[in-house]
């Protein structure tokens, strides 16, 4: 059983979201650290998203006034598809839009804008998990010259679950 701890560690995911519309979703493994039965749990104090083509730079877009939008969610339960922020599962959620604009002058300018609506940084205590898996879905789509990549890099700690963190988890989600 993993023991507590105080110095952090990074999961890392990606998940393609092939620019179609479409909801994808891809499985994070968590039974290295979490073991509800030991009482081990993970908490998250940290999510960096990274919205990239394949190779990891910047998307693109195909050009005039097109536009394009991206979103991604993290969940603690298998999703068929996007859900509110306000779900018991969602434990981070966000989204880009991109679009080609057009000054008076008719010249072409990008715009982008992006809405991280809720990650566990934005919480006192972070967010405690003591499922084995948890899910990151998205889909995108829109004028992206290739497919659209969902990535994340939690900060993560391992510990001991206590009484009132198993209340939390009891009161706030799963």
């Amino acid at each position: 059983m993993p023991r507590a701890s105080t110095d952090s560690f990074f999961i890392r995911a990606s998940l393609n979201t092939e620019n179609d519309g479409t909801f994808y979703q891809t499985e994070i493994d968590l039974g290295a650290f979490v073991d509800a039965l030991g009482q081990s749990v993970l908490r998250i104090h940290n999510i960096a998203v990274a919205f990239t083509d394949s190779g990891g730079t910047g998307l693109q877009l195909t050009g005039g006034t097109d536009s394009g939008a991206a979103q991604f969610q993290l969940t603690t339960q298998s999703q068929a598809d996007t859900i509110l922020p306000s779900d018991r599962s969602v434990v981070a959620s966000g989204i880009v839009y991109a679009a080609n604009g057009w000054d008076t002058a008719g010249n072409e300018f990008p715009m982008v804008s992006h809405d991280m609506d809720q990650l566990p940084q934005l919480w006192t205590n972070g967010y405690l998990v003591a499922v084995e898996s948890l899910y990151l879905g998205g889909e995108s789509n829109g004028s992206f010259t290739e497919d659209v990549y969902v990535n994340i890099t939690m900060e993560c700690t391992s510990e001991k679950m206590t009484k009132e963190a198993g209340l939390a988890l009891a009161l706030s989600q799963q």
